[in-house]
């Protein structure tokens, strides 16, 4: 890529990330904060994504126990909105960076994260499916007039629909039971171009998760006012270039005291109510939230049209893809 082309890329990732931080902080009420790279270990504070992914861990010559690379802020960031004593409907917002070295590398996947990690203080009556969907339509519009101002300013016309469609995981096994859980995402995307997926970790009618969630976070096992269970999702739109779906946002609303009970118990990790994140919830000692994470990356390769999630951040790649890409005329940066 030649060094200009490549001083253009970097502006225009910069412009999305001042443009859409703004956006989102002025729809959801959140103030920016600092936020750390590294959590004790043991505590439970760090984010186990799929339960199964190991963190980054090393020793601290001053700590008795080892410190770990966060894998996202989900735990960290509810504890946090407690300690600045934020209001009913404040939030907070965070430049997240992370490396989540179990992360199998692909175009749209990379072992380092840059995220805007949220968190939005509720109250109890807002923990139903109504109040996640308009939380999810406010994101939606903050991704549109980002898309909107980069038209203005870098010529790039608009492709998202007016309104994101919303369908429960359950409602999508319904739509195409032949296909695995990633053609499902990719079919439904494909026809609508902006999807909420809603329900992801609690078991489908045919006994599986559309994807699995950690027990600690997220709540995918409310019944919700339309029969199905979960209060959580993730943001699908569909990549023109790449020709499928990509995820640019999980989240969701996150677990009270019962329902964490019920899903340590669902997933057999009642082990985990000793540590301090856990405690704090079961005790009531941090506000109910909803929160999530929106990829700084994927949204830059969306908005710009890239290829290659290598093409708008700086990583670790094995040979073998660099080379792929070179033969595709896609340079990294």
């Amino acid at each position: 890529m030649p060094k200009k082309e490549i001083l253009q890329t970097e502006k225009s990732i910069a412009l999305i990330k001042q443009t859409f931080a703004s956006k989102l902080s002025a729809n959801l009420n959140l103030y920016p904060i600092s936020s750390p790279m590294l959590v004790n270990e043991g505590t439970g504070i760090n984010d186990d994504l799929n339960g199964v992914e190991k963190a980054v861990s090393f020793p601290v010559k001053f700590l008795s126990n080892n410190a770990v690379i966060v894998h996202s802020l989900a735990k960290w960031k509810r504890i946090r909105l407690q300690e600045l004593e934020l209001s009913l409907y404040e939030g907070i917002l965070t430049d997240m960076r992370a490396i989540r070295a179990d992360e199998d590398y692909s175009p749209i996947h990379s072992i380092y994260v840059d995220q805007w990690d949220w968190e939005l203080r509720i109250a109890s009556h807002n923990r139903c499916l109504s109040y996640l969907k308009a939380i999810v339509r406010n994101i939606y519009l903050s991704i549109k007039e980002t898309e909107a101002h980069l038209w203005q300013e870098l010529n790039i016309a608009p492709i998202l629909p007016p309104t994101i469609s919303f369908i429960h995981a359950e409602q999508l096994l319904q739509l195409y039971p032949t296909l695995t859980p990633k053609e499902r995402e990719h079919a439904i995307t494909k026809e609508h171009q902006a999807v909420f997926l809603i329900g992801v970790g609690h078991p489908l009618s045919d006994g599986l998760p559309h994807d699995s969630r950690a027990s600690d976070y997220d709540d995918w096992s409310t019944a919700t006012e339309d029969g199905y269970k979960g209060l959580n999702g993730d943001l699908l739109v569909w990549h023109p270039v790449l020709e499928q779906a990509i995820e640019l946002s999980s989240m969701g609303i996150r677990v009270d005291k019962t329902t964490l009970k019920h899903q340590l118990e669902m997933t057999q990790t009642t082990s985990r109510t000793n540590l301090l994140y856990h405690q704090l919830v079961l005790n009531e000692q941090v506000p109910l939230s909803i929160g999530g994470g929106i990829g700084q990356s994927r949204l830059c390769m969306f908005l710009l049209r890239k290829k290659h999630i290598g093409e708008v951040q700086a990583s670790l790649w094995p040979d073998q893809a660099r080379r792929k890409a070179e033969q595709e005329g896609i340079s990294f940066l």
